[in-house]
This record gives structure tokens, C-alpha cells and sequence, in this order.
């Protein structure tokens, strides 16, 4: 069972990049573009790249796995739509069938806490919010 809609899966999956906040040691906001792929085996979201497992953002999970994790573009005339995936994510050490061959073999995997959309589902300027239950 998937926490995301149809229309919400559709539109992750036609996107390239995201944005990772996460947070520093300090407790400062990083927030980064990233690549990424929808995980419809786990229903998650896991982020990759060439050497993620070096980064700040890598080693931030790692201390403190909270995240908000943005998807977001602009239709013509002028209609936004997007997504903000707040949750828990973790550093994992397997690659991702759904991530290219050559990325690092780590990644950062996100469990969604709540999920919030706007123009995909909606209208544009119209928020489609919800929690995910803990399990």
C-alpha cells in the first residue's frame, strides 16, 4: 500500500531533482538539490548521487534522521505544483534498482511522516495535506 496518490506518484516520477533539508550539528538548516527515485516496493523516497555517501547531508542523516525533502516546477501560464515529504529518512548501504548504476552504493532512504501537495492533485494554489500514521 502507498501513502502517495496516482497523481502524486506520476508526478515524482517524471521530476530529476529534488531539494534535501536536513539538519547540521548545530541545528542549521542544509538544504541541497539532489537526485532521486520513487521506491514503490518500499513506498519511499531514495536519494543517490556520485559520492553521496562523503556529504554533509549523508552525515547528517546519519546523526539526526529528520528531513524535508521538495519537488516542485512551474506550468505555463503561471500554475505551480510540487511536494514536501517530511520524515524519517536513514543511510543505507545498498544502492536502489530505481537509482543509475554509477551512483555511490549508499544512499539516503526517506519514510514519509507527511505528505504535502499542491497543483498535482489540486488546484494550484490549493494544499493537499495529510500524516502518515506511525507504524
Amino acid at each position: 500500500m502507498t501513502h502517495f496518490t496516482p497523481k502524486e506518484i506520476e508526478y515524482l516520477s517524471t521530476q530529476k531533482m529534488g531539494r534535501l533539508a536536513t539538519l547540521s550539528s548545530d541545528g542549521a538548516p542544509n538544504n541541497l538539490p539532489v537526485m532521486y527515485r520513487y521506491n514503490p516496493d518500499l513506498d519511499t523516497i531514495d536519494i543517490g548521487g556520485l559520492n553521496i555517501s562523503e556529504t554533509k547531508k549523508f552525515r547528517n542523516v546519519r546523526r539526526d534522521g529528520r528531513v524535508s525533502f521538495v519537488v516542485d516546477d512551474v506550468q505555463p501560464p503561471w500554475e505551480v505544483r510540487g511536494g514536501e515529504i517530511r520524515g524519517v529518512a536513514q543511510t543505507v548501504d545498498e544502492g536502489s534498482s530505481y537509482l543509475p548504476d554509477n551512483f555511490d552504493p549508499h544512499l539516503i532512504r526517506i519514510k514519509p511522516t507527511q505528505i504535502i501537495s499542491w497543483g498535482i492533485d489540486t488546484h494550484p494554489y490549493t494544499v493537499n495535506s495529510r500524516k502518515i500514521a506511525s507504524p
